[in-house]
């Protein structure tokens, strides 16, 4: 499966950002607790514009996660008013811009806009050819018991299960040693 290289990485982006919640880190811990912990995820990825770098934005972040972890798992008809809702909250404005070592991709709001809106704004964009394609499947929750770590789907085959090698190695374990306790 192949989305635009900018629907990839906001979808990656929105993974990586999910994925700091308490629910779906490794130590039940959440990864970004602190402001250096969220410069840091953004400097894993090609974010530009206006970074306030205070506890408030932060905050903002943590609600924004909140909601795009409910929005991941969403039906694709109700995914698409909420990504409706979180386009017309933020008034965004479709443009293509060129910045950067990045080719030609989508932008919806300004530089200067919040942190937090510009990430809702990114991830609705990402959204919309997710639907637009019906691919809603490729959007997944770990199918580990422990782990609510999101996963997105991009092999072909839209097989994938696990949101890491990790998890995906610790069920195949736990899998071998049932069936070597029964006998099998």
């Amino acid at each position: 499966m192949r989305f635009a290289p900018d629907t990839e990485e906001s979808l990656a982006f929105l993974v990586a950002l999910c994925n700091t919640d308490p629910s779906a880190s490794r130590g039940g811990d959440d990864e970004l607790a602190t402001v250096g912990q969220l410069g840091a995820l953004l400097g894993r990825f090609h974010y530009t514009g206006r970074v306030d770098g205070d506890e408030a934005e932060l905050q903002d972040v943590h609600r924004t996660r909140t909601l795009l972890r409910r929005v991941w798992s969403l039906s694709r008809d109700d995914a698409v008013e909420a990504v409706n809702k979180m386009l017309r909250d933020a008034k965004a404005l479709p443009h293509l811009v060129r910045h950067d070592d990045l080719d030609w991709h989508m932008h919806a709001t300004e530089p200067t806009s919040p942190l937090a809106e510009r990430m809702r704004v990114e991830a609705a964009l990402a959204l919309i050819d997710v639907i637009r394609m019906n691919e809603m499947g490729r959007l997944r929750i770990c199918a580990a018991d422990d782990c609510e770590g999101l996963l997105l789907d991009l092999s072909r085959n839209g097989l994938k299960r696990f949101c890491t090698v990790r998890c995906g190695n610790r069920m195949n374990m736990i899998a071998f040693r049932e069936r070597r306790a029964d006998g099998k």
